[in-house]
């Protein structure tokens, strides 16, 4: 019993940790800190697959902290980084329709409203507080992803909400949805992600959307000439 509370209170702080490093992710601007800041947050929620693993022995959970220390801290970082490299920018100033303080009170307005929604059922079907913060972190860092997607204009740090999106998946699947279910979901959307990440390999993106779509349809045009 004394255990089961000590892996409880620990991921309840893993929980804090996980919310600040997407607070960063809307916030900072340096690309190279961004690619740090979601491995380190990759490695927290790798964490908290591994202390449930260890209170419920369950070698699905063990797997899915392994992939994802080998993937999303470690090989998809570096493959960011080399995609930055070969770009030759360091920096996204630019904001869409919020500022980063706007951003940070949007995203504390969404995590406020998952777990007042959240609280009003879980909390009743099930009692377990820690399952109610699985499931409302989860959800907020989803929408987290979601709002640096929409109030960022390169592609690259878009593809860091994708990420950030894709944790929160993960984290909310951890403690409500089947595992096998959870392995499914990870495959779709790593392969989506790869598609993104060989577009912008192939088409030296090195700005925003609009340069994208410029280049794609230069592309798509002399496909169709030949």
């Amino acid at each position: 019993m004394t255990e089961t509370i000590v892996f409880s209170n620990i991921v309840k702080i893993l929980f804090v940790f996980v919310l600040g490093t997407a607070a960063l992710v809307i916030t900072r601007r340096t690309l190279s800190s961004l690619f740090t800041i979601y491995s380190i947050q990759s490695w927290f929620i790798a964490i908290i697959a591994m202390i449930l693993y260890l209170n419920n022995h369950a070698v699905t959970l063990l797997l899915i902290a392994l992939l994802t220390v080998a993937s999303k801290a470690i090989v998809i970082p570096a493959v960011l980084r080399r995609i930055q490299f070969s770009m030759n920018i360091k920096r996204d100033l630019e904001f869409r329709y919020l500022t980063p303080i706007g951003s940070l009170l949007v995203s504390a307005v969404l995590v406020f409203l998952v777990y007042r929604l959240f609280s009003q059922y879980l909390l009743t079907i099930s009692g377990d507080s820690l399952l109610l913060f699985g499931a409302v972190i989860g959800i907020s860092l989803t929408l987290m992803g979601m709002l640096v997607i929409f109030t960022r204009r390169k592609i690259i740090t878009k593809i860091l909400g994708y990420l950030t999106m894709e944790n929160g998946v993960l984290l909310f699947s951890l403690f409500i949805a089947e595992l096998p279910f959870i392995v499914e979901v990870l495959i779709v959307i790593d392969l989506i992600m790869l598609i993104v990440l060989a577009a912008i390999l192939a088409f030296g993106i090195d700005s925003t959307v609009e340069v994208f779509h410029e280049k794609l349809n230069s592309f798509t045009n002399w496909f169709r000439d030949e």
